[in-house]
C-alpha cells in the first residue's frame, strides 16, 4: 500500500501517563473473556453477528436515513439515554447518559481549545436512542465491521458467532474486498448497522456544523477492527488515513474515562448546552 503523509498525529497530545479511572489499567478495559457481564455481552454479539448481513444493513439504511421518526433537541436525546444500559459493554453497567458526560469532560480537560471535540464526546452515543424506539440492542450497540466482504479475525468473538450468518457462506462476500474495490474509501463501505452510522446520518441530514474530524469520530468510533487492530486498511483512501489519528485520539477518551464515579450532570449541562447551540441548535430531525 502506498504510504501517505497524514500530518501530525493528534493522539500524541494525549498524556502517556494518563491516570485511568477506578485504578484500572488499560488491559482491564474491553475484557471480552471474563467478568460479571460477559454472558450478556456475548449473547448481544452472537445475535449481532448472526443477523447483521449486507441485506439487513441496506434495509436499515432505507428505514432510518430519512430522519422522519421524530424531532427533538440534542440534550433531550442525551437525557433519554438515562433509560439505556449498553448490553454490549463489558466495562460498565450504568446508564449511557453518564458515559456521555465522562467522555466529554475527559476531552475538555486535555483539549480545552477544541469545543467541537468536546461536543463529539458528549453526543457520540446518542444514536443509541434507536434502542428506545424498538430496535434490538444488537442492531444499535457494540463494535462495528464492514458487511459485503470477509469478516476479519479482529472482530470480537469472531470464531464462534458468525456460524449462522448467511453472508459467511456467500463466496461473493468472502474475499478480502468482497463487493468493494481496493482503496475505495470507507465512505463507500457499508458497515454493520448501529448507532455510529445512524448519528452520522442525523448530523448530515440536519446540516450540523461539526468539522469533518468530528464526523469521522462519530461514524467510526466503534470500528475497533480498524482503529485499534489495523484491519481493513486495504479499503481505506487517503482521507481515511488522514482521519484515523483523530479517531484513535477520540477512542482514548471514549474508553478510558469510563468509571463508576459519576459526574454531576446538572452542573455540566449549561456549558454543553452552549456547544450544542453552536453546532447542533434547536430541534433535530431523527
Amino acid at each position: 500500500m502506498r504510504v501517505v503523509n497524514i500530518g501530525p498525529d493528534p493522539s500524541l497530545a494525549y498524556r502517556p501517563d494518563l491516570e485511568l479511572k477506578d485504578g484500572k489499567g488499560k488491559s482491564e478495559y474491553r475484557n471480552f473473556e471474563s467478568g460479571d457481564l460477559i454472558e450478556r455481552v456475548y449473547n448481544t454479539y452472537r445475535l449481532m453477528h448472526t443477523n447483521q448481513t449486507l441485506a439487513f444493513v441496506k434495509q436499515k439504511h432505507a428505514e432510518w436515513a430519512s430522519c422522519s421518526r421524530t424531532s427533538m433537541t440534542v440534550m433531550e436525546s442525551i437525557e433519554a439515554l438515562d433509560q439505556l444500559v449498553d448490553e454490549s459493554d463489558p466495562d460498565v453497567d450504568f446508564p449511557n447518559s453518564f458515559h456521555a458526560f465522562q467522555t466529554a469532560e475527559g476531552i475538555r480537560k486535555e483539549h480545552p481549545d477544541k469545543d467541537w471535540f468536546q461536543l463529539v464526546g458528549l453526543i457520540h452515543d446518542i444514536g443509541k436512542i434507536m434502542a428506545l424506539w424498538g430496535e434490538p440492542q444488537w442492531a444499535v450497540v457494540g463494535d462495528t465491521f464492514p458487511v459485503g466482504c470477509r469478516f476479519q479475525n479482529s472482530i470480537v468473538f469472531r470464531d464462534s458467532t458468525f456460524t449462522d450468518n448467511p453472508d459467511e457462506k456467500n463466496p461473493s462476500y468472502n474475499t478480502e474486498c468482497g463487493i468493494y474495490k481496493p482503496r475505495c474509501g470507507l465512505n463507500n463501505v457499508l458497515m454493520s448497522w448501529g448507532h455510529d452510522e445512524y448519528l452520522y446520518r442525523v448530523m448530515k441530514f440536519n446540516k450540523c456544523t461539526i468539522p469533518e474530524e468530528g464526523l469521522y469520530m462519530i461514524r467510526f468510533h466503534s470500528f475497533y477492527p480498524w482503529h485499534c487492530c489495523g484491519d481493513y486498511m486495504h479499503l481505506c483512501n487517503d482521507t481515511d488515513l488522514r482521519m484515523l489519528p483523530w479517531v484513535k485520539e477520540f477512542n482514548k477518551f471514549d474508553l478510558y474515562t469510563k468509571s463508576s464515579e459519576l459526574p454531576d450532570v446538572d452542573k455540566l449541562k449549561p456549558y454543553y448546552q452552549s456547544l450544542i447551540d453552536k453546532y447542533c441548535p434547536g430541534k433535530l430531525h431523527w
